[in-house]
């Protein structure tokens, strides 16, 4: 029969025996006091995160991983939460998930739920804080990483992303190659750094190809299945009409499956269409949707991983890490119809 190992807290004096120093020096380094060297700060610090203590409050850290959704929605969230779960997993770290409810930082009473619950690291997906959430965690020693930023998170905010300038590149060059030239783009949401940077690849694609941008094929969504279809209804019955469309995301790319459904048009007979996620949704739908691939679950398991590293007083040597988008060639595109 296994033995069951049994594990207990190391104490204040037991912590200081490890790192070197005092008893008074660990209490204060504890309670966040200016008087310590930082070579001795920073090993304490270590070793007191290491053991599950943080500064400020004192008080045991919670094995939990905070994971905060700018919009909580299933085939896009499921795909996140697997990748965190992976890494949680492996620690032994239960999730809370929350909703910002579209904003781009969580309200106070998150924070303060945050604060209460003193959780191993937050992770934030298409959010970040305000300088006043930030300084609260940091004060707690509650360290946090964010997935997908919505807006510039700064130099020291520790991020993970993906390549979405490539991958709006590699869309409409592949729709390019197929040889069309009146390519529509429905777009995410002009604030978000992720929808700038694919509607900026569409349009180096084009420059290098030597097709002109037009305005007029260019529409705006929300990265929702209902703006898909409004802006596809648009764009498709403009009297000179796109032959294919690069949709911003997997679900607006379906919303425009409706549309062309609605209108008695054929894909890829009569519309190409490349989506962006590679949600498992993708592959199921008729045609299956070309589309551009980004790891979710590997960015999310990648975030996940920083901030439990970080927790641990590790020092990553880079903040932002930006995982390859890779184009899924699949049956809804096709060169574009003669006569």
């Amino acid at each position: 029969m296994q033995e069951e190992v049994v594990t207990r807290a190391a104490t204040l004096a037991e912590i200081a025996q490890e790192a070197g120093v005092s008893a008074p020096t660990v209490s204060k380094v504890l309670n966040g006091r200016a008087d310590v060297a930082p070579a001795t700060r920073e090993r304490v610090e270590g070793l007191l995160l290491r053991h599950g203590y943080r500064r400020r409050g004192g008080g045991r850290v919670s094995p939990l991983l905070e994971l905060v959704f700018h919009e909580l929605e299933s085939a896009w969230a499921v795909e996140v939460i697997r990748g965190v779960e992976n890494a949680a997993r492996e620690e032994g770290l239960s999730i809370v998930l929350s909703e910002s409810a579209g904003r781009l930082s969580p309200g106070q009473s998150w924070v303060d739920g945050v604060l209460a619950r003193r959780p191993t690291g937050v992770v934030l997906v298409l959010s970040g804080l305000d300088r006043s959430q930030r300084e609260q965690l940091a004060g707690r020693g509650i360290p946090f990483v964010v997935m997908d930023p919505a807006g510039d998170p700064g130099r020291d905010v520790p991020a993970v992303g993906t390549t979405n300038w490539d991958g709006g590149l590699a869309a409409t060059r592949h729709l390019l190659d197929l040889g069309h030239r009146r390519i529509g783009l429905i777009g995410g949401p002009a604030r978000m750094m992720c929808s700038r940077a694919r509607t900026d690849g569409y349009r180096a694609a084009l420059d290098i190809a030597g097709v002109p941008y037009d305005p007029e094929l260019v529409r705006a969504g929300d990265f929702h299945h209902e703006s898909g279809r409004r802006a596809g209804l648009e764009l498709l019955t403009l009297p000179d009409r796109p032959t294919a469309v690069f949709a911003g995301n997997d679900l607006q790319a379906l919303g425009l499956y409706e549309a062309a459904r609605e209108l008695g048009l054929r894909i890829p007979e009569d519309l190409s269409v490349v989506g962006f996620d590679d949600l498992p949704l993708a592959r199921w739908v008729g045609p299956p949707l070309t589309t551009v691939r980004q790891p979710l679950t590997e960015m999310a398991e990648t975030a996940a991983r920083l901030v439990i590293d970080l927790a641990r007083g590790g020092r990553p040597g880079n903040l932002r890490v930006d995982l390859a988008t890779s184009l899924v060639e699949r049956g809804s595109t096709a060169p574009p119809a003669t006569g």
